[in-house]
Formats: C-alpha cells, structure tokens, sequence
C-alpha cells in the first residue's frame, strides 16, 4: 500500500509543478500583453481554469503527504 500512496504523491507532484508553470506561463503572457493559446485566452489569469487546477492539484498534493507521513 505505502508503494501505491508514494506513486499517487510523486504523480501529484509533477501535476502540480505543471499546473503552476502552466498558471506562470499565462500571468506573464497576460502582463506582457501577449495573447498565446492557452488556459485564459487574453482574460485575467486568476478567473482562468489553469488557475482552479494548480489550486486543486496543491491540495491533492498537501492531502497526499499528510497520508504519506501518518499525520
């Protein structure tokens, strides 16, 4: 079982690392004035789904290493 819960933390892990580069990507864009294809198309990355999911994800992750080290 302790294999499974450390393969879910460490796929959470990379989940959320992506989730926020992908957030980053688009507030920089969104400062610069630069509209590229992505989560937010031109609109304010904070009311962007890229946003919602690096949230989600960061929670799975903190819920993940609570299990993970018995707390």
């Amino acid at each position: 079982m302790e294999k499974i819960i450390v393969s879910q933390f460490v796929i959470l892990l990379v989940g959320t690392l992506f989730a926020w580069f992908n957030f980053g990507k688009e507030f920089v864009a969104w400062r610069k004035k630069v509209c590229p294809a992505g989560c937010g198309r031109c609109v304010n990355p904070l009311l962007s789904p890229c946003l919602y999911g690096a949230i989600f994800f960061t929670a799975a992750l903190i819920l993940s290493w609570l299990v993970l080290t018995g707390k």
